[in-house]
């Protein structure tokens, strides 16, 4: 069996000064090692995980800017006041800009983590130009697990385990924001370890879709199992903002079992 060099902790450097800290995983990386290897990167466990999934394109300007106050002013003073992690797929385009950006806006210190396949980004300082098929890592960032993969997607499975290992018995919540094909298998892997996923509807695609089964507006065959698990709860983008941070103030503050009504 070929075997592997134990990954070690590296920096990464941005153009805009920025610095994180980041480890390349491999397939051979099993749930029980990843643990140690976070801890490597001297991230805190056992704190209260916020999880950010869905669009990476395909946004809206007036959604964008919606969704800019939706990260500024309720999830990143949420987690930063919960002493808590964000994890999402790290690279610079949606939702994982906007969660980069409000760190960054809000001046808070929370760990912000990207996890993302190493086939599909561009690292600091390389030539390569962004394409369909990589695109560069968000500035913010503090931390990145970058594990194998080529293809978009890859690294939804990882995103999960991620968080499972990191939150250990505190609070976790994936929030679901517009999305495409992966935020399904996103929603999936989150509802498959006992995660609640909170919908943003009135974000687009993937979002309102769900949310409208949610509903009982329309029919959809790969919405049920989720619906049937009673995890996934739904706030508006248009709702009052104290409203949405209530919401997600309370489901990060307490302890959500698999099946809850």
């Amino acid at each position: 069996m070929k075997s592997f060099p134990v990954p070690s902790p590296f920096q990464l450097e941005f153009p805009n000064g920025h610095r994180a800290l980041a480890i390349q995983l491999h397939r051979s990386t099993t749930r029980s090692k990843i643990a140690p290897l976070l801890v490597q990167l001297g991230l805190p466990m056992a704190r209260p995980t916020l999880v950010v999934v869905g669009g990476a394109s395909g946004i809206s300007e007036e959604s964008f800017a919606q969704l800019r106050s939706l990260f500024t002013d309720v999830l990143a003073p949420v987690i930063q006041s919960l002493d808590g992690v964000v994890i999402d797929g790290g690279t610079d385009a949606g939702v994982m800009k906007l969660m980069g950006e409000a760190r960054q806006a809000t001046a808070s210190t929370f760990p912000l983590i990207g996890v993302a396949a190493i086939g599909t980004v561009i690292l600091p300082q390389s030539p390569t130009q962004p394409s369909d098929d990589q695109a560069p890592l968000e500035p913010h960032h503090t931390h990145f697990v970058l594990v194998p993969g080529g293809l978009w997607g890859d690294e939804a499975p990882w995103i999960a385990n991620v968080a499972t290992t990191l939150n250990v018995d505190a609070p976790s919540v994936t929030v679901l924001v517009n999305g495409g094909r992966i935020a399904w298998q996103d929603a999936s892997n989150s509802v498959r370890v006992g995660r609640p996923v909170l919908v943003i509807a009135g974000s687009g695609r993937t979002a309102d879709e769900l949310a409208a089964a949610v509903r009982g507006e329309l029919s959809s065959d790969r919405a049920t199992d989720l619906i049937d698990s009673g995890l996934v709860h739904i706030v508006d983008l248009s709702s009052d903002l104290l409203f949405v941070r209530s919401v997600v103030q309370s489901m990060l503050s307490h302890t959500h079992q698999p099946n809850a009504v």
